[in-house]
């Protein structure tokens, strides 16, 4: 499927070039952070030099001090405490990370993480119960929680306190809990919104700490969980997030925890790790057990106190990372057999699917799938529990949630946001939902939404490609959400010499323009372009710039995302 290439354009040139020549960088790079909001000498400075110094203080957030004095009390009283968590990595690393911290500290602390399938998401009556029945009396949910209203006043009943840190949007009521801390409380005056769960839980021990004299460099031991549920979870890397992803990282690439370290050693990458590699190794690995088995199997993980016991969850979670990835390749087959044997599912304008005897923990990642080769909003649905659950996936600028919202007569129930939801409903309504979920994405989808987007950050010549412009484009790292890759443009190149195809239909060639110097290039999945780059006749391409190292040889390459030929 062709893609769209869509140029970020900027009408306020005054603001670009003032910021060019505070900086003494070129255009390019003013025009990059300009598009990153960064209109200022100190913003640019706090971009490219985050500092801890820079962090938020913990107590400007809403419930702060009472969670503190709660905890304060507990430990006091020798009560027990109990860290809750939600199953993915997200939660399991808030999890890792409070139960670690306050276990250096007091040793009534324990655990809990809610089985996917019998309990769901969230805080679950099972779980108080757990609570109840082992004399906990103070529970502190991370990631999760910020709609439980019935389950906290059910854990009141039961003389258990909850401390609620979630990143979520909050519902018209917020829970009777001792604390909620929720930066996107509209109560809440905390400076940055867009924290992720783990996040949240380093706020309550830098508050902590901050409070009981606690060295902060305490709780800086664990930036690399923090780093690795901001990459997984895909929050915004801006901001505090910024700060905490680029110590994270450095955390992560020199002197990372135990369980960590053993999943690196098993992912058989030796350069560093960036929020990409995460994303794509790390965080599927630790998402791996409660999509098949267990979520607390990522969490010993996680706390493992020495090598062994990291290597023994290792080999664990490996395990079932390796049963992730054959369900997930099955599934996705079988799915792509039944959309392309109908006609009429490829002429709709969304894909739903359903197999009751697909894997449930996988169903996500399918309509992921499915969503990059169709290009449509995607439901995956399978049986679980006597009732029908789904996944779904939507497309860029498409509000998959508002569409969910029109077939709420149909479902059980529902939540999410605008690019990802989770549904269950009655096995009698799989026929009316697909009927429906079809005519209101056929009603409100426009053709645009229905071509995947490239969004290029500037169109640049190849001659402005230099060392320098390089070392520099590198400084924007750590990149993700808001602060993408990025991907430019040239027009009217020509190969260098022939390109030609290597592996599995990928386009190896060179290119120039006019007096440029030669760049060598790969395109993955672009072979079918060969014939026309090796023509002769000029064309255009949208690329990525990154460093190729061969042996001891390491130049500059640019990765191909888009070719148009004339």
């Amino acid at each position: 499927m062709e893609k769209r290439w869509a140029e970020h354009l900027i009408t306020n040139f005054e603001a670009v070039d003032k910021l060019a020549q505070e900086l003494n960088i070129s255009d390019i790079l003013a025009h990059m952070l300009y598009n990153r909001g960064i209109t200022s000498f100190s913003e640019a400075k706090a971009f490219f030099r985050p500092e801890l110094q820079h962090l938020h203080d913990p107590f400007l957030m809403n419930g702060m001090e009472e969670a503190v004095a709660r905890i304060e009390e507990a430990i006091r009283e020798n009560e027990n405490i109990l860290v809750y968590g939600d199953y993915d990595v997200d939660g399991t690393t808030s999890v890792a990370l409070v139960y670690s911290f306050f276990k250096e500290i007091y040793p009534n602390i324990s655990y809990y993480i809610p089985d996917r399938y019998i309990e769901g998401y969230g805080i679950s009556s099972q779980g108080i119960d757990f609570a109840a029945d082992n004399d906990v009396s103070l529970i502190i949910a991370l990631d999760c929680g910020i709609k439980a209203v019935d389950k906290v006043e059910y854990a009141k009943s039961k003389g258990i306190d909850f401390i609620i840190c979630d990143h979520h949007l909050p519902g018209e009521e917020i829970p009777a809990a001792v604390a909620v801390l929720d930066p996107k409380r509209l109560d809440c005056n905390y400076p940055y919104k867009e924290l992720s769960g783990c996040g949240l839980g380093f706020k309550l021990a830098q508050a902590y700490a901050e409070k009981n004299d606690v060295p902060f460099e305490k709780v800086c031991e664990y930036l690399d969980l923090v780093a690795v549920s901001i990459a997984s979870d895909i929050v915004p890397i801006t901001g505090e997030n910024r700060v905490l992803a680029y110590y994270g990282l450095q955390k992560l690439n020199n002197n990372p925890c135990n369980g960590l370290k053993a999943l690196i050693e098993l992912s058989g990458k030796t350069d560093r790790f960036t929020i990409s590699d995460i994303v794509f190794s790390i965080g599927p690995r630790i998402n791996a057990a409660g999509r098949i088995d267990d979520a607390k199997h990522s969490v010993r993980l996680l706390i493992a106190s020495s090598t062994q016991l990291a290597e023994d969850a290792g080999f664990i979670i490996n395990l079932k990372n390796t049963e992730r990835k054959e369900y997930d390749t099955n599934i996705t087959e079988q799915a792509l057999n039944m959309i392309g044997s109908s006609p009429e599912m490829i002429g709709r304008k969304s894909t739903v699917v359903y197999d009751k005897n697909w894997h449930k923990g996988v169903i996500g990642i399918v309509a992921s799938r499915l969503t990059e080769k169709y290009y449509k909003p995607t439901v995956v649905l399978t049986d679980s529990n006597g009732h029908v659950a789904g996944s779904a996936r939507s497309v860029l600028g498409y509000d998959l949630y508002e569409a969910l919202c029109e077939c709420s007569d149909l479902l059980e129930q529902f939540g999410g946001h605008k690019y990802a939801a989770g549904l269950t409903m009655k096995p009698e309504n799989v026929n009316k939902f697909i009927e429906r979920f079809e005519t209101v994405v056929a009603s409100s989808i426009t053709e645009e939404m229905l071509v995947q987007q490239i969004s290029v950050e500037k169109c640049i010549g190849l001659s402005d490609i230099t060392p320098k412009f390089f070392r520099i484009l590198n400084q924007f790292a750590p990149f993700g959400p808001q602060n993408m890759v990025p991907i430019f443009m040239t027009r009217e190149v020509y190969s260098y010499g022939y390109g030609s195809i290597v592996g599995n239909n990928h386009l190896k060639m060179s290119v120039r323009q006019k007096d440029s110097s030669v760049f060598e290039c790969i395109g993955f999945g672009l072979g079918d372009y060969l014939e026309q780059i090796n023509r002769g006749t000029p064309f255009d391409i949208c690329y990525t710039i990154e460093e190729n190292v061969w042996k001891d040889r390491r130049s500059i390459q640019l990765n191909i995302k888009g070719i148009k030929t004339y």
